[in-house]
């Protein structure tokens, strides 16, 4: 499990003064609630084409990354719109 960096966190909180700043619709923690399920199944697509995205293994081939699709997600904040790798 990763730990996050003090300054990581310092930055990220730095500019928040108020508690819908963080909490609200377009609060911080809708942020990371919506970015996480997006940036989780772009790992996959390496893991299972067996070469890192941009790779020469990959250039020409069938088995290819081919952009993203759409799909809304159901999370305890409410259905959160992301992009999943093809």
């Amino acid at each position: 499990m990763t730990t996050l960096r003090r300054e990581l966190l310092d930055e990220l909180l730095a500019n928040y003064e108020q508690p819908e700043e963080l909490l609200g619709d377009d609060g911080l923690f809708r942020q990371l609630n919506n970015a996480m399920p997006e940036r989780a199944p772009g790992a996959e697509p390496t893991e299972h084409l067996r070469y890192e995205k941009g790779g020469p293994s990959g250039r020409d081939s069938a088995n290819s990354r081919n952009g993203h699709a759409d799909k809304a997600v159901l999370t305890d904040e409410g259905e959160v719109l992301i992009a999943v790798p093809r």
